[in-house]
């Protein structure tokens, strides 16, 4: 790994997000690719975006040599997305129990479940199973109180560090690289490197 590479990057978006408005054209999966910036790589584009093409969506990500996610807002897409493989899994868990229920469905299929920015969605972590991993995401990160929100709960889950890049510029995780050490939060790597 080279100084400049982070360890992971599993939540990142590219045009297959082609109704998030805040994916340019330029986020393409052969550019996160061509980028290295972590040594691994996930391109996790939103279930609700995808789901009516989900194979060629996975082929085009594994084609790159991509771990292939999915991002699913809330308990309404879960049904759907269980029948999608992929590797990981990275869900919005609002504070309404149907979420908290989808949880344990995402978790019986034995695939990583990643708990997206919890402090952006307002979720209990008292509420969340201790199983699933918990996102620390740059782009979101610096809208709390890290100590206050994440601190009490950092014994509890093994933590993930992202990006949630939708353009190529917000590759990166410099803030939420720096809550986790004021944390002192350990990152857990899903995935071996290859």
């Amino acid at each position: 790994m080279s100084a400049s590479q982070l360890a992971q990057d599993l939540h990142i978006h590219t045009t297959w997000s082609h109704a998030d408005s805040s994916v340019v054209p330029e986020q393409t999966i052969e550019l996160i690719a061509a980028a290295e910036h972590a040594r691994i790589r996930g391109i996790s584009d939103h279930f609700e975006h995808i789901a009516d093409r989900f194979d060629a969506y996975r082929r085009a990500v594994s084609a790159a040599g991509l771990r292939v996610g999915t991002e699913i807002d809330g308990h309404r897409s879960v049904p759907a997305a269980l029948d999608c493989p992929c590797d990981y899994r990275i869900f919005h868990c609002y504070d309404q129990g149907a979420d908290y229920r989808a949880l344990e469905s995402l978790l019986a299929d034995d695939i990583p479940v990643i708990v997206a920015h919890p402090n952006a969605l307002d979720t209990d972590l008292e509420r969340v199973p201790n199983e699933c991993l918990i996102e620390l995401n740059n782009r979101y990160i610096w809208r709390c109180d890290w100590m206050a929100f994440y601190g009490p709960y950092r014994n509890r889950f093994r933590f993930v560090i992202s990006s949630d890049a939708h353009q190529p510029n917000w590759l990166g995780q410099s803030i939420a690289r720096l809550a986790a050490r004021e944390l002192g939060i350990e990152e857990t790597l899903v995935f071996e490197p290859d």
